[in-house]
């Protein structure tokens, strides 16, 4: 029993070229036919000029696939004319078609050997042929046919080997593209999510601390106790929400630095420091902040951050200033940065990998909000995050 897997049945786009090939197989052989008499001697039965005719011809049908085999084919079938003294009929350059299909598909050395092998052919064919019409400027036309196809055929080969190349090498760097934008985002989920766990782990410090103070009060003051534990279940379900998104996050355990994470409070020494860089920041603060978790707050804080870096980097040399906008509302905090460059302070693959932008879209996504980064509405670059107050618990 044959372990062969079956073979998979051709699509429409494969099919197509071999019935081209046959259709002009098949009007050679029609055309040629009616020419054979003339030009088979009358010893020789018609059937056999017809036979080594639609030979000639259907090698024509192998030189897709097998064109050294469908030439060779071919030009054997020609010999066997000229051997029995059949004339020249348009048959006859089908060699021509295939050895056009050698040259591009085989090496320029096989096929300019077989190039000069039908140059060969030619001159021979001319010399058995008795045609007052098929002299020498004939026989040098024909040669220089022969020769120009070979040509035509070798210069189709190698931009066809060139575009294979490229898109190749095009399919090559997309892949090495998509890996590195891998890398960076697998970078940045492990830089947000080692942040997430000092801001859980300061939560479940408090937790603890409260829940200390409670039991200590319960007799003594037990309002005071029950105070302690609903700031214990608000700064639990805080943390819960926080260990959730960082779950979301995570995809390295390795340890991460336990030193306190930054977030608005230090906004100012942030600002502070871009200034002094040379880089004009006007902050704008609008609405009461109540209610902020601890993962916003850094989320925030570290958009502002990267949004001030990208200014730097790729705002271009005219940027003048900067705006850092921050509305505090019930359904949570917006962020708005942007500058008056005259280009986009977004990734530049000749500068980077646009790693910041990453880094954003991975925090703002951690914290269920939404991130738009594009042209601002007075020019330059504008990046702009909205983000809930806190989390699901």
């Amino acid at each position: 029993m044959s372990t062969r897997p079956p073979r998979s049945p051709r699509s429409p786009d494969r099919v197509r070229p071999y019935l081209v090939d046959g259709a002009v197989a098949g009007a050679v052989f029609l055309y040629s036919l009616p020419l054979l008499p003339a030009a088979v001697p009358e010893r020789l039965s018609p059937l056999v000029a017809a036979v080594l005719t639609a030979a000639v011809c259907g090698s024509y049908l192998l030189s897709r696939e097998r064109p050294v085999v469908a030439h060779g084919t071919g030009a054997l079938a020609v010999g066997a004319q000229l051997v029995l003294g059949i004339g020249f009929v348009p048959a006859t350059v089908v060699p021509l078609l295939t050895l056009y299909r050698v040259a591009v598909r085989c090496g320029r050395r096989a096929s300019a050997v077989l190039a000069v092998l039908t140059a060969v052919a030619v001159v021979a064919a001319a010399a058995r042929w008795d045609d007052p019409y098929f002299g020498v400027p004939e026989v040098v036309s024909a040669v220089l046919l022969v020769a120009s196809v070979w040509v035509w055929g070798t210069t189709i080969g190698v931009r066809r080997a060139y575009v294979v190349a490229v898109e190749e090498r095009a399919a090559q760097l997309e892949r090495e593209q998509e890996n590195l934008r891998r890398i960076v985002l697998a970078t940045e989920r492990t830089r947000i999510a080692r942040e997430l766990h000092d801001v859980v782990s300061h939560g479940l410090g408090v937790v603890v601390v409260l829940a200390a103070g409670a039991a200590a009060q319960a007799r003594t003051d037990p309002a005071a106790a029950e105070r302690a534990m609903r700031a214990v279940e608000l700064t639990g379900r805080r943390s819960l929400s926080e260990m959730r998104r960082m779950l979301d996050v995570l995809r390295d355990d390795e340890p991460g630095p336990t030193g306190p994470q930054p977030g608005l409070a230090q906004l100012d020494r942030l600002l502070d420091e871009v200034r002094a860089a040379g880089l004009p920041v006007e902050l704008v603060v609008s609405g009461e902040r109540t209610g902020l978790a601890a993962g916003v707050d850094l989320t925030a804080y570290r958009i502002v951050q990267e949004a001030l870096t990208n200014v730097r980097r790729h705002a271009g040399p005219e940027v003048t200033g900067a705006a850092v906008e921050l509305r505090f509302g019930q359904e949570g905090l917006v962020v708005r940065v942007a500058d008056d460059g005259g280009g986009p302070a977004g990734p530049d693959p000749a500068a980077g990998t646009g790693r910041g932008l990453v880094g954003m879209r991975e925090r703002v996504a951690g914290c269920g909000g939404t991130l738009h980064t594009g042209p601002g509405r007075t020019g330059g670059f504008e990046v702009l995050a909205h983000l809930p107050p806190g989390g699901a618990v």
